[in-house]
């Protein structure tokens, strides 16, 4: 099993950017795909990025391709999500995700077996 925590988010203002980490415990990090959703008050969870167990896989989701760089450091147990050019649009709450097992389908939410309680991202006119 792996915990996760998420860090980094706060209040930013429009054009700018901030970088969320997602710090996993154990020391089998490396096992995990991971990615990263978001959710907006009432409204469903959706997929923002994915990177692979090595790293040199990343997926996004067209509204944040160009703009947001998935990465991971497996040494530190650690992913990462730059995100840049924010726009009021991304004020949501990001939440990180681990695979353990199959990963056919990074942006399917249901393929993700742990999760984080995640990190509020505000983003100001």
């Amino acid at each position: 099993q792996v915990q996760l925590v998420e860090s980094g988010g706060g209040l930013v203002q429009a054009g700018g950017s901030l970088r969320l980490s997602c710090a996993a415990s154990g020391r089998t990090f490396i096992s995990y795909a991971m990615g990263w959703f978001r959710q907006a008050p009432g409204k469903e969870r959706e997929f923002v990025a994915a990177i692979s167990r090595s790293g040199g896989n990343t997926n996004y989701a067209d509204s944040v391709k160009g703009r947001f760089t998935n990465s991971r450091d497996n040494a530190k147990n650690t992913m990462y999500l730059q995100m840049n050019s924010l726009t009021p649009e991304d004020t949501v709450v990001y939440y990180c995700a681990a695979n353990r097992g199959n990963w056919r389908n990074p942006a399917a939410e249901s393929g993700y077996d742990y999760w984080g309680k995640g990190t509020q991202v505000t983003v100001s006119t």
